[in-house]
């Protein structure tokens, strides 16, 4: 095998992170592939940061166009970032011939579509295992590992920074404010946190897997996103009362009438595996009409676990140098030709099971208004918990878990709800998951 030459755009976090570990298992990986993976150039804005990465071993420059147009460079490393530039240097340097590897999962979200279409007419590789749950080799297992099977449903912690946010708020009983100042502070967090806390990262991470689960094009501008700016500690400590756990969820299903494609807070039974990732951590379930139910787990960011990413990537590249388009696997796991258009559901239409919680007056007649509102509407209620009222005040909270219904049909049930003259406020509404078919 002839040696494998890369161009890499960034040598922040990820990027130097690559440097090290191709550097230090250089001979490891050349055991398993025969050859030789090496960098040879590297560009990024600050010189000086990548002079010390390098330690003057690769030349640098400060022009990421240089890279990608280097006669040398066999495959380009995206490590940038971002929507513009980003997407400027990689169908660049698929026009030149360059094979490419990013961790961009907002680049192919958005414009995965046009790319893959460019890298097939040039009869490249676009690989991107580091674009979705850091280290954890999510996209191979669902693209090859999971091929035989129908994919039901896919659902992940695919967010580090608000998995994080969460426990720390069941753990220490305390305000999303308070914890997001303190995530911030331990890096965990940026310093404008609207992608992670909107859940719009975790979007561009999900719309990548649906594609590659159920062979469609990336249909991001379709997913519906929720954040936990809006989460109190109370329900997060009513719902552990009532035996579940709630986390910022990623999921797409496949259904007769289309697919769902949502990210939103959701209560998972405590008892289920992923309810019980925590931290910064990063778990994906997957559920084949074959297989079953399948969980990877794993760092989901961080220097080195994002790196084993590109690198495993890499040495994809490296074993099908020569190869033809036809004896690859297909960039998203369904030859491009093959994906269907489905539609996308929108939030209404979903069926999911709810959490609800009410402030209501401590008077007779109150529960059996509002059972009967759910009752009219058949919603079938699962479970119920009736908090007493603080001493001096006349209301208290009342938790109520339902069984599987249409969220439209909920959403009205919350308006007769809130109609009510013993209720006061709004109500409260979280979606449940079992997860567990």
């Amino acid at each position: 095998m002839k040696e494998l030459k890369v161009g890499l755009l960034g040598i922040g976090t990820v990027g130097g992170g690559t440097y090290t570990v191709i550097t230090r298992n250089q001979s490891e990986i050349a055991r398993r592939i025969g050859g030789n993976i090496r960098i040879v150039q590297v560009a990024d804005r600050n010189l000086e940061l990548a002079k010390q990465v390098t330690g003057g071993q690769v030349a640098v420059t400060d022009d990421a166009f240089a890279v990608v147009s280097n006669p040398e460079v066999d495959v380009v490393v995206e490590l940038i970032g971002g929507y513009t530039i980003a997407k400027e240097l990689v169908l660049k340097a698929i026009a030149n011939g360059k094979h490419v590897v990013t961790a961009n999962k907002a680049l192919l979200a958005v414009h995965g579509n046009e790319i893959f279409k460019a890298a097939a007419d040039k009869g490249v590789i676009v690989a991107f295992e580091a674009a979705v749950a850091g280290g954890i080799p999510i996209i191979k297992a669902l693209r090859e590992g999971l091929s035989a099977n129908k994919v039901e449903w896919v659902a992940g912690i695919i967010n580090g920074t608000t998995n994080f946010i969460l426990t720390e708020m069941r753990d220490k009983g305390l305000a999303f404010a308070d914890v997001l100042k303190e995530a911030q502070r331990l890096g965990y967090a940026e310093a404008d946190p609207t992608f992670d806390v909107e859940g719009i990262d975790a979007a561009h991470k999900l719309t990548i897997m649906a594609s590659i689960a159920f062979g469609t094009p990336m249909l991001f501008e379709q997913a519906y996103t929720e954040g936990i700016t809006k989460l109190t500690s109370q329900d997060i400590q009513y719902a552990q009362e009532l035996g579940y756990r709630i986390k910022l969820l990623g999921i797409s299903k496949k259904t007769e009438a289309g697919v769902e494609l949502r990210v939103h807070p959701t209560l998972i039974p405590e008892k289920r595996l992923i309810a019980n990732v925590d931290g910064a951590m990063n778990a994906v379930v997957v559920k084949g009409d074959a297989v079953g139910p399948t969980l990877y787990y794993g760092a989901g960011a961080g220097a080195e676990p994002t790196a084993s990413a590109v690198v495993a990537d890499l040495v994809d590249i490296a074993r099908l140098q020569g190869t033809t388009a036809d004896q690859r696997v297909a960039f998203l796991g369904y030859q491009l030709d093959q994906q269907q258009a489905l539609p996308v559901l929108p939030i209404a239409e979903v069926h999911s099971g709810y959490y609800l919680r009410l402030r209501a007056s401590d008077k007779p007649g109150v529960m059996a208004d509002v059972t009967k509102i759910l009752a009219d509407l058949k919603i079938s209620i699962d479970a119920m918990l009736q908090k007493e009222p603080q001493e001096g005040e006349a209301e208290a909270d009342i938790i109520i878990l339902t069984h599987t219904t249409q969220e439209k049909t909920m959403d009205a049930a919350i308006v007769k709800i809130e109609a009510l003259p013993a209720i006061d406020g709004a109500v409260t509404k979280i979606r449940l998951e079992t997860l567990s078919r």
